[in-house]
């Protein structure tokens, strides 16, 4: 019981004591420790002063014990031992050592000094993967996707404690990018519809928030891709016309594009073998050839092909050769003085062909000047003479040449002289026409003049009285005479009759009506009916049935009677006329019918 209660008095004075230098003389440490390292405890760093005794507790246990007076040596396989300087030195750190550890030294003077001390053991990152997929590995390492195409970018590690995981990336326009980022073991994100802006280097980084370690895993990724254009065929004349030079571009591939010229043998696929002129990793590649090795409808082709397309599919670009063709008016008419252009089309060749116009059987150039004026209209070619004389009269010459051949066109030019008569000649000229149709009209109706009736003439329209005839279509004119009081009637067969003959005869009766009105308004006896007439017994026995003729020619029956005169028309006449002696002659009985 008594020792009990002295150890109690000599706790409390410790205790006191401790508390009574705590106060002043106590520190906190913080410790971090990777795992399998040595981690040193220190206790009393106020001074130099060796402690006579110092005392490692953790969690309310002893760890280790030191005393000055006697110092133990250190012991093979011993990991936690106090130093001298009262410090806990702990070896191969593992997790269990992690923890808060009090510190407690007796100083000469019989001082007392207390520290506490946390250690933190960490661990890691470590494990770190990472993972760019689906790609292509080269070589080298390097990751190679394709344009458009979905990539998945995985990250994973271990640390003690908990880990910070970060996607990065450096690229070409951006410097070490977070793409993402977490504290769990395992980083996922996606990227969808790569794009060459995608294309540098990502690194997975694993970092301890604890230690400060980090570990990074990089991979540098390439985005293949190519344009979605074909390639571009051009052409370019050479010094010699008889030479060309073929253009193939393909710009916009990554990595370069394997460019090649060939001639085209038809759709090969996979396996072309068409006769190759050049080949090369370019974006533009050319080719220079001579005109003996060029063909009329040889096909040129430049393929192009790229890791990024199948065996076989790459673009191309073609044209086939076409020698030129010119074409114009071959002859061509101008008057002195004036001005006149010659034209030559040419749009057919391929490669296009230089087209010029020359003079004269040795094709002399025509240089552009104050006489000729040269023009370009898209495909046409236009040579302006101004002035004419006969001194440009000749042939010319349009000339087309490309690489395959040369063609001409000829041109004639005529150069004709004006005359100031040349009006008075065409008015001779017209008043000579007129005059022989109007001597060819006369004559035709000369000698057809028998079938004309002359008087007073009047048309009568009398369709019942032709029928009589038994012709099948006649032309019927009468006239009255008032004087003689008969009645001409002019029957006309046009079955076969002339154009002319009929165009003749109709004029000539115009012109007797004129003359036949005129007389009416001094007779005041006639009378312009368009009737038919009903009176058919008159006719009806009279008309005789003519023969047809066998020649073919027309026929013609003139028919004349006496036509009674009333007391009205003889008071009349004697009114109007003078007295004088009746002629014997008409007087006479006329017969009732004359033919002809």
């Amino acid at each position: 019981m008594m020792k009990t209660v002295t150890t109690a008095a000599f706790l409390h004075l410790c205790l006191c004591a401790t508390a009574a230098v705590s106060d002043s003389d106590t520190t906190d440490t913080t410790l971090e420790a990777e795992l399998g390292d040595i981690a040193t405890l220190p206790c009393y760093i106020a001074g130099n002063v060796t402690p006579n005794l110092t005392t490692w507790v953790k969690n309310g246990r002893e760890v280790a014990r030191g005393d000055a007076s006697s110092p133990s040596r250190p012991r093979a396989g011993r990991r936690v031992e106090v130093t001298v300087d009262g410090s806990l030195v702990i070896r191969s750190v593992a997790r269990g050592d992690e923890g808060a550890y009090l510190c407690s030294s007796t100083l000469p003077g019989n001082n007392t000094f207390h520290a506490r001390v946390s250690l933190q053991v960490t661990s890691g990152p470590e494990n770190v993967s990472a993972s760019i997929g689906p790609a292509t590995a080269l070589a080298n390492g390097t990751l190679v996707v394709f344009r458009g195409s979905s990539v998945s970018f995985n990250c994973s590690g271990s640390s003690h404690p908990s880990q910070q995981l970060t996607w990065a990336f450096r690229g070409a326009s951006s410097s070490n990018e977070s793409l993402a980022s977490t504290s769990a073991s395992w980083l996922d994100f996606r990227m969808e519809r790569v794009q060459p802006s995608a294309q540098g280097v990502y690194s997975c980084r694993a970092r301890n928030p604890v230690s400060g370690h980090a570990v990074n895993k990089s991979s540098q990724l390439l985005v293949y891709y190519v344009p979605d254009r074909h390639p571009e065929c051009t052409w370019e004349p050479a010094q010699d016309a008889s030479h060309v030079q073929f253009n193939c571009s393909w710009f916009g591939a990554y990595p370069t594009p394997t460019l090649r010229w060939g001639e085209d043998r038809g759709d090969q696929g996979a396996h072309w073998n068409g006769n190759v002129y050049a080949s090369a990793s370019t974006e533009s590649l050319s080719l220079t050839l001579n005109r003996s090795a060029l063909a009329d409808g040889q096909t040129l082709r430049c393929m192009a092909q790229h890791v990024a397309l199948a065996p076989g599919k790459g673009p191309s670009c073609s044209f086939t050769l076409k020698p030129p063709y010119p074409e114009g008016e071959p002859l061509v008419s101008a008057l002195e003085e004036s001005s006149v252009t010659l034209t030559c089309s040419e749009d057919v060749s391929i490669p296009a062909a230089n087209t010029t116009w020359r003079k004269g059987l040795r094709q002399e150039a025509i240089v552009p000047g104050s006489k000729y004026v040269l023009s370009v209209e898209g495909p046409v070619l236009k040579l302006k003479i101004l002035n004419i004389s006969k001194d440009d009269e000749g042939v010319y010459f349009c000339r087309s040449e490309n690489a395959l051949a040369a063609r001409e066109l000829e041109v004639y030019l005529t150069v004709k002289t004006s005359s100031p008569y040349m009006g008075a000649i065409l008015g001779v000229f017209i008043a000579a026409l007129i005059v022989g149709s109007a001597a060819i009209v006369a004559k035709t109706l000369y000698f057809h003049r028998h079938r004309i009736c002359l008087g007073n003439i009047c048309v009568n329209a009398c369709n019942k009285r032709l029928r009589l005839t038994g012709l099948t279509f006649k032309s019927f004119f009468c006239t009255h005479h008032t004087k003689l009081h008969l009645e001409c009637c002019i029957y006309t067969s046009v079955n076969h009759k002339s154009p002319l003959i009929l165009i003749s005869q109709f004029l000539f009766i115009f012109l007797l009506l004129g003359d036949g009105f005129g007389q009416l308004e001094e007779d005041r006896g006639d009378v312009l009916s368009l009737v038919e007439s009903d009176d058919e017994q008159i006719f009806q026995d009279a008309v005789p049935q003519l023969p047809p003729l066998t020649n073919g020619h027309q026929i013609t029956l003139v028919q004349i009677h006496r036509i009674p005169s009333s007391d009205h028309e003889d008071a009349e006449t004697a009114d109007r006329s003078p007295p004088r002696q009746e002629d014997p002659a008409l007087t006479e009985e006329p017969v009732d019918l004359v033919t002809f």
